[in-house]
Order: C-alpha cells, then structure tokens, then sequence
C-alpha cells in the first residue's frame, strides 16, 4: 500500500485558507463563524479609562496600564539626558542634582555663578536650608506623634516571651519638649 495516501480530504475552507496564503492575503477569512464581538472603543493620547477591573491610558500611542507604582517608578527613573543642556548626565553627581533641582550637576554650577555674580546666593542658600529643616520639622512631628499613639503596653523579646510593660510616657511632656525643640530650631533658621 501507498504511504503517501492522505489520510484526511482537503476541506473547501482548508483550500480557500491555502490559496490565501499563497497569494499573500494571510489576514483573509476562510470561513465564516459565529459569535461574540467585543465593542471596539478608540481612545486617543492621554485618555483614562477602565478595562477589566484595570486602568489604562495611552503614553506615546502605547497603551499601558496604570497601577499605584507609576509615581514611584517616575520618581526613581532618571532621564539619560539633562533637560536643560541635553548633555549625557553622569552617574556620579548628576542623579542627585537631578533628583533636587531637576538638571545636572554642570547645570547646577552655571546657575551657582550666576546668582554669585548678582548677589543672590546667600538668598538662595537661605531659603534651601530653611526647606530642608521645614520638612525634617514637619517630619520630626509625625514621627513623634506616631510614637506617642503606638501602644506600649507589651513587648516581643527575641526568645520570643512577651513582656508587659506598666507605666507609659507623659504626653504632655513629651508635646513640651517637641514644642520646645522645633522653636530652637525655627530661631536657628533665622
């Protein structure tokens, strides 16, 4: 008996399929079928809008999928280039000139020159050392006021015994001297 013998007849579709293919129109049906068609929505650059339980938005004309990591993954990307001299920025300095002033460490001196040669440094330092003890202010507070909410009437030691501890800190002293601290630090900004 012959080997070559199909064991199964070429079908209309199955021809109609390879003529297609032969003729290059590979994206042509071979076929009809029945059944559920998605509406089909167009979104141009910028929109937001929900799919699936998903965000999604259009970045370059690439959809993406917006999740609560964007601003993290913002924050923590550096661009190759200084926005503002389009020079290759360099691993040492320039990340964090980037990350405070958003251009390069180069950049950064060019405008260190110029407010030296207009009298305005002194100025600019001022007012970025006072932003700097504001915020470890603003963030002293709310470590302070973490730590006097959090319970401490028990303790887990490394050999695992729980340890009860009585007493606990005086709230209003401790708001005192919170008080106290940040006014010496509001008059050394002066």
């Amino acid at each position: 008996m012959n080997e070559n013998v199909l064991k199964k007849e070429f079908g209309k579709k199955d021809v109609t399929r390879l003529r297609n293919l032969m003729t290059g129109k590979h994206n042509n049906k071979s076929g009809q079928s029945v059944g559920y068609n998605k509406k089909e929505s167009f979104y141009k650059e910028g929109d937001i809008w929900e799919e699936d339980g998903r965000k999604w938005t259009i970045k370059d004309g690439i959809r993406q999928n917006v999740t609560k990591m964007d601003r993290a993954k913002k924050a923590y990307l550096k661009p190759l280039m200084c926005p503002k001299c389009d020079k290759i920025m360099n691993k040492g300095a320039d990340p964090g000139y980037y990350n405070q002033f958003g251009h390069c460490f180069k950049c950064f001196k060019k405008f260190e020159t110029s407010l030296k040669i207009n009298g305005l440094w002194e100025e600019f330092e001022r007012k970025t050392i006072n932003g700097n003890v504001d915020a470890f202010i603003k963030w002293y507070k709310g470590l302070i006021n973490e730590q006097l909410n959090h319970s401490n009437a028990g303790f887990v030691t490394e050999a695992g015994d729980v340890e009860k501890w009585h007493g606990g800190l005086n709230k209003e002293k401790v708001i005192e001297a919170l008080d106290e601290t940040i006014k010496l630090w509001e008059e050394a900004k002066k």
